[in-house]
């Protein structure tokens, strides 16, 4: 029977080896996406993606980041601490589009002071490779007069996609979306009850440890227990300095579903923790939304210090369903950096106290 079907994995070293199994749970993750302009060559160092660019043997002097998603930006944050001149070069009119915009603003004013330069609704139409250099020809995302600039290694940073060709799927009926995604029920089944799916080769954030609750969920599903993933609470980190880190619905998404909320935030240059540190660890701050009739956490948004520890103390408190008010009677230790997250929450259902 097709539950019981064979699985031929094509062995590394060589060889084919055919697997059965009752159950299959399909756990491909993803892949980059290619740029037909600018197609990737780590070998040579030159035009490289997010693995190439760990490759590099030597600090460029100009290196362009092409897409400000988190990638991007953290490769990017990487090699500008090192001394490179970063461009990052983005189609869209903001960086990481998904997030908070007031977050992604001032995350992006912070790396403008690093040293980033920022080309945004800019559209990449050619790469060359010319000597020891790439030379990158751009016009304005909605069309116009191109311009070219060379740097010494360019990373592309478009986007990932799920690594779904190639495995058979249409052979047993399993249907993929118009990006690839494996198509799954609320337990994670394919079209073929017995055939799973989770992580980045499905809909959701690609991350790895949203792609962790799922496999234990898909797990206990097929073990006969109940599984289920809270995506409302998945956070999401930004490992750049200062990190940043996001859990729950933006202010754009609640505007836009008309949910009444109130806004509390603590900026970390109050916090004395962070000003005792390393200059520039008072970047940044927290954000608390909050249901403006309930006062339950909706959305917890931070740049700063430590901001993807932080956050899993409001991904922890969404999950139990808090609201502000019960975050900000918790004891916080003095002096910590969790410090800010609990005056944010004061903010959001009264007042803090230190700022």
């Amino acid at each position: 029977e097709i539950s019981r079907a064979p699985v031929e994995v094509q062995l590394n070293e060589g060889g084919v080896e055919s697997l059965e199994a009752k159950n299959i749970i399909i756990a491909t993750g993803s892949e980059v996406t290619p740029l037909p302009p600018v197609p990737v060559d780590n070998a040579g160092g030159k035009i490289v993606d997010s693995t190439g660019a760990l490759e590099i043997s030597k600090i460029p002097t100009k290196m362009a980041v092409i897409g400000g998603g988190v990638i991007g930006l953290e490769m990017g944050s990487v090699w500008s601490r090192l001394g490179t001149e970063v461009t990052v070069i983005e189609f869209m009119d903001r960086l990481c589009p998904a997030m908070d915009q007031e977050l992604t603003k001032k995350f992006q004013t912070t790396l403008k002071k690093q040293g980033f330069k920022f080309k945004l609704k800019t559209k990449v139409v050619k790469s060359e490779v010319v000597g020891d250099e790439v030379a990158i020809t751009t016009e304005p995302s909605k069309g116009g007069e191109q311009t070219t600039e060379n740097y010494d290694v360019v990373l592309v940073a478009t986007g990932r996609r799920p690594y779904t060709e190639g495995l058979g799927l249409e052979n047993l009926g399993i249907q993929t979306d118009k990006l690839g995604r494996i198509q799954v029920d609320s337990h994670f089944r394919t079209a073929v009850p017995s055939i799973y799916a989770i992580g980045d080769c499905i809909d959701g954030p690609m991350l790895a440890h949203k792609a962790e609750e799922e496999g234990i969920a898909a797990v206990e599903t097929i073990a006969g227990f109940a599984g289920h993933v809270n995506y409302d609470a998945i956070p999401g980190v930004i490992y750049t300095f200062p990190e940043v880190a996001s859990v729950g619905k933006t202010e754009e998404e609640l505007k836009e579903a008309n949910v009444a909320f109130n806004k509390g935030s603590f900026p970390f240059a109050a916090n004395s923790r962070a000003r005792a540190n390393a200059t520039g660890n008072s970047e940044g701050f927290v954000k608390i939304l909050t249901d403006k009739a309930t006062d339950k956490i909706l959305g917890i948004h931070i740049m700063g210090p430590n901001a993807g520890e932080m956050i899993a103390e409001g991904v922890l408190g969404m999950e139990y369903g808090a609201s502000a008010e019960d975050v900000a009677r918790t004891c916080h230790a003095h002096p910590t950096l969790s410090e800010a997250f609990k005056e944010a929450c004061m903010d959001a259902y009264d007042k803090p106290i230190h700022f």
